[in-house]
């Protein structure tokens, strides 16, 4: 590999291209030592063009023949380096001929086109497109794209990319072609192919003006009987985005590729939307339920992008989140409609307070549009999604659904066909409601999570209540002053008897509060007595906001609180401040013990049969290590795990009545069919949740009874939850044969086999680093498959405390080998294997020093790529 130049890209810098093309015409002759892509591009020089030469992007190409308007050019017309090709003084009209030659199979960076198993496929974005030919390859280059592919006919029967097949025919020495045309102008990110002998499932929907649309997923022969749900999860998806947001689906025909190795979740490829096997296939003996609710939510997110991604896109990568904030932001939406509301608010923010807050305090940190990168694809953050989607609900807050979605509709009509900025869709929210945003605009500029301390006053002579709100920011590499940030702040009043209190002239029990100064008040009238605020309610603003309760306070809350989400963070707020007693405790040489309350608390809760089960499973959940170790100044592993260990068993063995009641409550027969209706789901999650917690106890009868289920259970939601509560047991012996039986029932069947690693890796009480070793070493194990080596280096770095932060730093030194050996094969995800050791901040001396030399030792590395680089230079501490 050529050592990476490091240059760093600024937003300041931005220009328009010199050239548009306004047409591409692709050729691809597939064949088994490589690939000949022909490509015809039609090319017209902009009125503000600052240069009279071409330049064009490129990588790891083999140019075969260079051409302008059917003439050959000779040698000195051009020139190349490993990352660009310069045509010299070319016309303002003229079409540019380019014959390269590439090689997929060797491809393992899984970008540009390459093989997984037997068939070709292509990821583009963000700069994939210049790995299979010379291209202009950026996001505001939106060209009309005609591709033709030919291959061998038995071994690649299916041939797939962009739009509406438009000929199709036999060739010579028994190969065939079909040609693809997409009549939607797009960015060569959104460009697809797959080649394969592929099993199709076809079905139709019908959209709202009654046009009927054919859907076809296309999955390899041994998953044929997994597609029904995606395929149901997609027309619901198209439902609701035409009842939501009045988008219909605009092509003739929709399709879904399943493939193996895949860098990410999925990608929104115009009308050939290619996703990883493990986010859309499914059926009830090889999915959990949890998977389920994930692949639908994908399936969502990338349907979405046929409007929120494709036919309007960003004008440039720094934009990267005007797409994936807005369609997150839909997806979420979605996913509240479908199932519980409540429950996808909770699961949500748990995700950005346990990582995207952590992402804002890091090395990595950046505002939600980044000023600047020297790899785009470590942009690909929580940042720019998660807190992306929250700036835009902050927008939904504030507008109200009717403003929003003219808003939205506007923007659509606006931009359709171009490639914009953050700038433009506010704009359209600016100009249906009338509203000046401006500062509201410092979401999108500043980085960091802003923290709200909140004071209350009760004046009894003039019936007043007051709430002093004070906002600030953590200073952050080249953003140590920050300007006071435009939030909505929900607040409730709740009296004594647990009753909402009305709060304005409309009878409203909820009040959205702005706060746009570095501190404001708020003062309601009439207030007979002191109140206990509800505040922040449904995390109407991504802050930390800290208010003195009392743990009295809390557990009113979470008895009282009309929005679902606060009786929950009122939970965790309990459950924070004993856990963190019990860890004071630990490091006092003390057993730690849970307050009596804390555990009447749990009991209250898992006892209440007027709950959602789903919410039950929230509110008795303890937050997790990883959050534990954030809310640290200095993360003590030790004490923490051993607080959360004992504060388990203690549950455990206080509530075990209840619990085992809790369990048989929500048990059925394992003959029962498998319902996938939320309700049902949530049912089951509660059975398996009361199980996890009883394992705590290590009591045999409770190992027994996960046994039971185990060897009973009909679905892999059942199967998976006591196999996972057995190898948490602490039982080896019970571990290793539910392991041994998993593995003899399921290895060929390479999503649960992802599973099966999983659960070992992310196991403190079963897997050490040797066993971890032993795992990268299985027979079905394979480093450069995304999937295994998240399942599991991923998982146990992020998962299992204990042993990845053993004092020696031998999993520090095993991460860092994963790294090494990754940066030459796939730079990508060995980028995204870097993060805990970014984190060394919140540890010890001893640890620190032991991280920052393994983070030293990959900086040292020969050749390093610009995507490790760029993380190890902004983690590595000033010298």
């Amino acid at each position: 590999m050529k050592e990476a130049a490091a240059k760093t890209i600024y937003l300041k810098d931005y220009r328009e291209p010199d050239f548009q093309i306004e047409r591409v015409d692709l050729t691809f002759k597939l064949f088994e030592d490589g690939t000949e892509v022909n490509s015809r591009l039609k090319l017209k020089r902009v009125a503000n063009a600052q240069s009279q030469d071409l330049f064009l992007n490129g990588d790891s190409l083999q140019l075969k023949s260079l051409g302008i308007d059917g003439r050959l050019l000779a040698e000195d017309a051009y020139t190349s380096d490993d990352e660009t090709l310069t045509v010299f003084a070319v016309p303002n009209e003229f079409e540019l001929q380019v014959v390269t030659w590439i090689k997929p199979q060797e491809n393992k960076r899984l970008e540009g086109l390459y093989k997984s198993s037997s068939m070709f496929c292509t990821q583009c974005e963000a700069e994939g497109f210049r790995h299979i030919t010379y291209y202009l390859d950026r996001p505001d280059v939106l060209s009309v794209f005609t591709t033709r592919i030919e291959a061998d006919k038995n071994k690649y029967p299916r041939l797939l990319s962009n739009g509406n097949a438009v000929d199709s025919g036999d060739l010579a020495d028994e190969r065939h072609f079909v040609t693809w045309h997409d009549p939607f102008p797009k960015p060569c990110y959104l460009f697809a192919l797959v080649a394969g002998d592929l099993h199709c499932e076809e079905d139709s929907f019908t959209t709202i003006s009654g046009r009927e649309i054919c859907l076809r997923l296309f999955v390899e022969h041994k998953n044929a009987d997994k597609c029904d749900y995606a395929i149901d999860a997609l027309k619901r998806s198209m439902r609701w985005d035409e009842e939501v947001y009045g988008r219909e689906y605009d092509l003739e025909l929709f399709m879904i590729v399943a493939v193996d190795d895949f860098n990410m979740g999925a990608m929104e490829n115009k009308g050939l939307n290619i996703f990883n096997s493990s986010c859309v296939l499914a059926k009830p003996e090889t999915t959990t339920d949890s998977a389920y609710l994930r692949i639908e939510a994908i399936v969502a997110h990338e349907y979405f992008h046929n409007w929120s991604g494709n036919r309007v896109t960003c004008r440039d990568w720094f934009q990267l989140s005007l797409k994936e904030g807005f369609t997150v932001f839909r997806d979420a939406e979605f996913s509240a409609d479908m199932n519980s509301p409540t429950v996808k608010r909770i699961e949500d923010v748990n995700l950005l307070r346990t990582a995207q807050f952590v992402e804002d305090a890091g090395p990595m940190s950046h505002p939600v549009r980044p000023s600047s990168y020297m790899e785009i694809s470590n942009f690909y953050t929580l940042t720019v999604y998660e807190k992306g989607a929250e700036v835009v609900r902050m927008l939904h807050t504030f507008l109200g659904p009717e403003k929003f979605r003219e808003g939205s509709d506007l923007y659509f009509e606006r931009h359709d066909g171009q490639a914009v900025t953050t700038d433009d869709f506010v704009a359209a929210m600016e100009a249906v409601s009338g509203r000046d945003l401006s500062q509201f605009k410092r979401w999108y500029e500043q980085s960091g999570t802003p923290e709200v301390d909140v004071s209350a006053d009760y004046n009894a002579a003039s019936e007043q209540f007051s709430l002093r709100f004070k906002q600030s920011c953590p200073a952050r590499p080249k953003q140590e002053l920050k300007q006071p940030f435009h939030m909505p702040i929900a607040i409730g009043l709740i009296d004594a008897q647990g009753n909402d209190l009305t709060l304005n002239a409309e009878g409203d029990t909820t009040t959205i509060f702005e706060l746009k100064e570095a501190e404001e008040v708020v003062t309601f009238e009439n207030i007979s007595a002191p109140p206990i605020p509800s505040l922040l309610r449904g995390f109407s603003a991504p802050v930390k906001l800290r208010y003195p309760y009392s743990d009295d306070q809390l557990l009113f809350l979470m008895a009282n609180d009309s929005d679902g989400f606060n009786r929950w963070d009122a939970s965790q707020q309990l459950a924070l401040n004993v856990l963190q007693a019990s860890i004071a405790q630990v490091q006092a040489g003390q057993a730690p013990v849970l307050p009596l309350s804390f555990i009447e608390a749990m009991r209250s809760i898992v006892s209440n049969d007027q709950l959602d089960k789903a919410m039950v499973c929230k509110l008795m959940s303890l937050p997790s290590e990883s959050y534990l170790v954030e809310q640290s100044v200095v993360a003590d592993v030790e004490a923490i795990c051993k607080a959360r260990e004992a504060a388990r068993k203690q549950l455990a063995n206080g509530l075990q009545k209840e619990l085992v009641a809790l369990y048989e409550l929500n048990r059925e027969p394992s003959s029962t069919p498998l319902d996938l209706d939320y309700a049902a789901m949530a049912k089951r999650n509660l059975k398996n949740a009361a199980l996890g917690l009883l394992m705590a106890s290590g009591e045999q009868s409770v190992i027994k009874r996960a046994q039971s289920q185990f060897q009973e259970a009909s679905n892999m939601t059942d199967q998976f939850a006591a196999l996972s509560t057995l190898v948490n047991s602490g039982d080896k012996i019970a571990a290793e044969s539910a392991l041994a039986s998993f593995y003899q029932q399921w290895k060929n069947d390479a999503q649960v086999m992802e599973q099966w690693f999983a659960v070992q890796s992310g196991s403190a009480s079963f897997a050490d680093l040797a066993h971890i070793e032993a795992l990268t070493k299985h027979k079905d194990f394979d480093v450069l498959n995304p999937n295994k080596l998240r399942s599991v280096v991923s998982v146990f770095a992020a998962q299992n405390y204990r042993h990845f932060h053993a004092e020696d730093g031998s999993a520090y030194a095993f991460l860092a080998d994963k790294i090494i050996l990754l940066d030459d094969q796939n730079p990508q995800i060995a980028s995204r294997l870097m993060t805990p050791l970014t984190r060394w901040r919140k540890y010890n001396k001893t640890r620190q020093d032991l991280m920052i030399a393994q983070l030293q030792r990959i900086q040292g590395k020969q050749n390093l790529s610009k995507d490790v680089r760029e993380v190890v230079e902004k983690s590595l501490p000033a010298s």
